[in-house]
């Protein structure tokens, strides 16, 4: 009750905008064809790869888009690390590891950014599919029936839907990720 006092006006509203966005990041980071059929990891880390991977594809999107967006990106990616960390604690780390795996696992996320972007930017599946190896099945990437090559051009389409979104569709949580399945 009080603390509905100094709750800001609109925030509610916020927050179920966040939690509509991240649901779309989750869901789509969760499709089947991205474990069963290209191969990344049905593993923790493998789920937080693909969550990951999502993640950078809307915070491509909204870099260069207005101020709002780009503060819903933002309240998305706290989210996002939020969850992480919540997901760390249920895999049994304790509170005095939490903060290193933390800081280890978002220099992962911020590590593949570049890569990923500079690759999304040029519509560069080769270089991407390059990159999704090095990072989901470094060493393995070759051996393994993981299918970079699909989960590139699927990053591409879904980069892609998002930039045909203007930022008002965006700004009420409206986020569409194409049908991984349908892309290959």
């Amino acid at each position: 009750m009080i603390v509905s006092l100094f709750r800001r006006k609109g925030q509610n509203a916020n927050r179920i905008i966040v939690d509509r966005v991240f649901r779309h990041v989750v869901d789509a980071a969760r499709q089947p064809v991205l474990y069963a059929d290209w191969g990344i990891p049905d593993t923790p880390l493998g789920r937080y790869e693909s969550l990951g991977l999502h993640m950078i594809v809307l915070l491509h999107r909204t870099r260069d888009s207005s101020e709002p967006l780009q503060a819903l990106a933002q309240d998305v990616l706290d989210e996002f690390f939020k969850d992480v960390d919540h997901s760390i604690r249920e895999l049994g780390v304790g509170d005095v590891g939490v903060p290193k795996r933390m800081k280890k696992l978002a220099r992962m996320f911020y590590g593949r950014m570049g890569p990923y972007w500079e690759a999304m930017d040029a519509g560069d599946a080769g270089a991407l599919a390059a990159a999704l190896g090095r990072n989901i099945m470094p060493g393995d990437a070759a051996t393994a029936d993981f299918r970079a090559d699909a989960i590139a051009r699927y990053m591409l389409a879904a980069a892609k839907a998002l930039a045909a979104r203007d930022d008002a569709t965006l700004l009420t949580g409206d986020v569409a990720f194409p049908d991984a399945g349908a892309v290959a």
